[in-house]
């Protein structure tokens, strides 16, 4: 009888991602996952489960927290991490501006201030290796990035000097200071990511579906109206179905039209549509072309 050893495509991505996390705990002694609680961090942290198991996840997670996040996918990461059972590292930006660590924009958003609170943290717990969830459909200067990202004793990302990687063989090796971000999720697509989550049947917060929220629309883009994003004056509020395609700062990220109240409507909408998440919801990345890769740079993920 003939057998059919060819895998799909979701099969070969969990098996790439699986081969990661394990050579990262392999190769170093403090790794970090860094988990806030939206899609891309539940699949990273339910590859690692499936990495690990029936161990557990042998790694702590970290949420930079700008102290802007909507409530609904905080109480979602609080619960979720209590589920898995994993340590939960909090780093603080509302902490890092009362004692003047960091010092808030004048437009009063708190995304940039983010890099400073993370390199503080990574160097205070001594991680040298830190997932993230960035994915190359996502903007250009992800595209660029390696599975490991070399960066510097300043925590900074230079796309110039940064190592081949031939055969999926990873380089670890780095010197006292110096740090890797791994990348786990780097060939996946937004489209990959919804079909894994129905896959696994994985919980997300609510955001994720269409629901009616109270939203005004500035610069085309659709935010909704809370403490952290008040209307300008000429920005009227209206109530709309909507749902958020990414969760970043309620003061940055931005909803879009949809009535996809299922996880299975969400991939006919992602299928569908040819406007990358960052580009249709983050307001951050608006500044410049070159708005993500100057972050990075800085030490951003």
């Amino acid at each position: 009888m003939s057998r059919n050893y060819q895998l799909s495509q979701l099969e070969t991505l969990e098996s790439e991602a699986i081969y990661i996390f394990r050579e990262v705990a392999a190769e170093f002694e403090r790794p970090v996952l860094l988990f806030s609680g939206g899609k891309d961090s539940i699949v990273m942290l339910r590859l690692a489960q499936k990495a690990f198991h029936p161990a557990r996840v042998p790694f702590s997670v970290m949420h930079v927290d700008t102290g802007h996040n909507f409530p609904e996918v905080l109480e979602f990461r609080d619960r979720r991490v209590a589920e898995v059972g994993v340590q939960l590292v909090v780093a603080s930006v509302q902490e890092a501006l009362d004692r003047g660590f960091v010092h808030a924009p004048p437009d009063g958003t708190r995304n940039r201030i983010q890099t400073p609170v993370l390199l503080e943290a990574l160097d205070k717990h001594q991680f040298t290796a830190v997932f993230g969830g960035a994915r190359r459909d996502e903007d250009k200067a992800r595209a660029k990035e390696r599975v490991f990202s070399f960066r510097d004793e300043f925590g900074q990302w230079d796309p110039k000097n940064q190592r081949p990687e031939l055969w999926n063989l990873y380089n670890g090796r780095i010197h006292l200071g110096e740090s890797i971000r791994v990348f786990p999720l780097s060939n996946w697509t937004e489209l990959d990511i919804w079909q894994y989550i129905a896959q696994e049947q994985l919980e997300l917060p609510s955001i994720y579906y269409a629901h009616e929220r109270t939203v005004f629309d500035r610069n085309g883009m659709l935010f909704a109206a809370n403490e952290f994003c008040p209307p300008r004056p000429g920005e009227e509020t209206f109530t709309a179905s909507v749902r958020y395609r990414t969760v970043g700062d309620a003061s940055l990220t931005a909803a879009v039209r949809s009535d996809a109240d299922t996880v299975e409507k969400v991939i006919d909408e992602v299928a569908s549509t040819r406007i990358t998440e960052r580009g249709a919801t983050r307001g951050d990345d608006k500044f410049s072309e070159a708005a993500m890769e100057d972050r990075k740079r800085e030490g951003y993920f």
